[in-house]
């Protein structure tokens, strides 16, 4: 069975998450780690898509923070919870830089994740922050 795109979001997320405090260890052996949850469902390959953005969000992470610092009112990145900005991250890694995806499934997806990894607090925080980025990316297209 092939793994849903919403699927491979919450692997992406859970792998992003988990790098935060894996330092020293390999991406891909994080990767695997995660993916062996899902065991019944993957294939023996990591998905492209998994790939892509793991690898993306740590190469941009910088970049992407700035995004959020500039999003925020009255906060700085340094305050918002481990797993929003991961879902911060990974939303506007996407907006960023896959095209085929619209703002609105990410902004849809990191809602949903949100439901999944956080509190509905933390859902409306994440709401704010990407709206406000979806408007300023719709205003520059």
């Amino acid at each position: 069975m092939e793994l849903t795109r919403h699927q491979l979001r919450e692997i992406a997320f859970q792998v992003n998450f988990s790098i935060l405090y894996s330092e020293g260890v390999e991406v891909d052996q994080v990767i695997e780690n995660v993916l062996d949850l899902y065991e019944e469902q993957t294939c023996e390959e990591i998905p492209q898509y998994i790939k892509v953005v793991v690898g993306g969000v740590k190469e941009h992470q910088l970049e992407l923070d700035q995004h959020i610092e500039k999003h925020l009112k009255r906060w700085t990145v340094n305050r918002i919870a481990k797993t929003d900005l991961t879902i911060l991250r990974l939303a506007l890694f996407e907006m960023f830089y896959v095209s085929d995806i619209p703002y609105k499934v990410s902004l849809n997806e990191a809602l949903e994740l949100a439901k999944t990894f956080s509190d509905d607090e933390s859902r409306r925080f994440i709401n704010g922050v990407l709206s406000s980025v979806m408007k300023e990316l719709d205003s520059n297209n």
